[in-house]
């Protein structure tokens, strides 16, 4: 399905706009992870990819148990910087505020399931609007972003 340049334009203006209004980080480096940090425990069905309702979001442990399952693509959406100082593990890197991240999200296959999270869940939430606009239907955030993921005891990596 083609958007219009219309729709398009408007999803850009409203990208641009959460951006301009608040970001997700405090400029404060992320926490590295907890010692003895457990592993999320997969199969729960209230989290499974077919059960996820879009734009839900998702406890640190709710996440960890989809983001376990088969075709759950987790989208770390904070700077490249944010990224190599910390992110979930198997976390692949798609900056919110880059200029091309609506069109990279345009790219992304609108079958899977993907679990997103910032630093502290501000910027996700941009970036779950604009997967939603990029034709994108099971999306899924993580609440309170990756210090409430470390605070919860949950894995963080730098490989």
């Amino acid at each position: 399905m083609r958007r219009t340049t219309a729709a398009r334009t408007s999803g850009a203006l409203a990208l641009a706009a959460a951006l301009a209004l608040g970001g997700c980080g405090d400029g404060v480096p992320d926490a590295g992870p907890p010692d003895g940090a457990p592993d999320g425990a997969p199969g729960d069905a209230a989290t499974s990819p077919a059960a996820v309702t879009p734009g839900d979001r998702l406890s640190p442990e709710e996440l960890a148990d989809l983001a376990a399952a088969d075709g759950v693509v987790v989208l770390d959406v904070r700077t490249p910087e944010e990224y190599a100082q910390g992110h979930l593990p198997g976390a692949v890197n798609l900056d919110v505020s880059a200029p091309d991240f609506a069109g990279r999200a345009a790219r992304l296959d609108p079958a899977a399931t993907y679990a997103v999270y910032c630093r502290t869940g501000v910027r996700s939430q941009t970036a779950v609007a604009a997967l939603r606009d990029a034709g994108i239907a099971s999306v899924v955030d993580l609440d309170g972003g990756i210090v409430a993921w470390a605070e919860a005891g949950l894995p963080v990596t730098t490989d």
